[in-house]
């Protein structure tokens, strides 16, 4: 199987069918959790997929991006009560080595009822086009990071993105460069200032570019896993999850 055949088919027994077994069959002996809830390791991952089967969550996929051995699964999971709320918006990211999934990154966020741009957190363009133009791509939204939201230079905003056509997905900004920069002023007049902003890394297919980043905002840790959709060489359209980072985890693993 290729890594993404592998991943989604992990990805159903474990969260779709709650088979331990299966799933215990495409996952390494030395499996590596960085979810902060569950334990590292094989017997870690079966123990959580006895819990989502009591506890009757469901999962939906709207979106998966695969380069190499990294495949990126946008999801929503309902009934997720047992994580922090009744429905989460999430990335989970697996890494395979040797046709056995190996690693396992993710963040949730809690779904709120209403939203600024009045987008969902998972709607929008699903369809991957522009397979040749996929370093390209990876390289702009890179670029639009470390410049804009990493601070570097954010002067060279145009340069990666229109202002007019920018939609917008995070339930608290607008659409539009007006309603990003909006929404970075009002976190600083809360004290929620990003003092570091440090992709860990990024996984890009066609115009889709994912970026999983380290970042300290407010003082305290943070993770930000960001989507964003690129057309005719500008960035379009955006989707994230972020999440704080806890200090005490159920590994020694780190967030990253």
């Amino acid at each position: 199987m290729t890594p993404k055949d592998l991943v989604l088919a992990l990805f159903s027994a474990a969260f779709l069918n709650h088979d331990p077994e299966a799933a215990r069959q495409m996952v390494s002996t030395d499996y590596v959790q960085h979810n902060p809830q569950v334990p590292t390791g094989t017997e870690g991952l079966m123990g959580l997929i006895s819990l989502v089967g009591q506890a009757g969550m469901t999962a939906t996929t709207h979106r998966v991006i695969t380069e190499g051995n990294l495949v990126v699964l946008h999801n929503t999971y309902d009934n997720a009560d047992a994580f922090g709320a009744s429905s989460l918006a999430a990335f989970d990211i697996f890494r395979v080595e040797d046709g056995k999934v190996v690693e396992h990154w993710d963040n949730l966020q809690p779904i709120p009822e209403t939203t600024a741009s009045g987008r969902g957190m998972t709607d929008g363009a699903v369809e991957i086009t522009d397979l040749d133009k996929t370093q390209e791509n990876k390289a702009l939204v890179l670029g639009f990071v470390r410049d804009v939201l990493g601070g570097a230079a954010p002067e060279n905003v145009s340069k990666y993105m229109d202002p007019e056509v920018y939609m917008q997905h995070n339930p608290s900004i607008e659409d539009g460069l007006s309603g990003l920069m909006a929404a970075i002023e009002a976190f600083a007049a809360q004290g929620m200032i990003i003092t570091k902003f440090e992709p860990q890394f990024a996984v890009a297919e066609g115009n889709f570019v994912f970026v999983a980043t380290d970042a300290v905002m407010g003082g305290e840790p943070w993770a930000f896993f960001d989507l964003w959709r690129v057309e005719d060489g500008k960035i379009v359209e955006h989707w994230d999850v972020v999440s704080p980072i806890p200090s005490e985890m159920a590994h020694g693993n780190g967030k990253f």
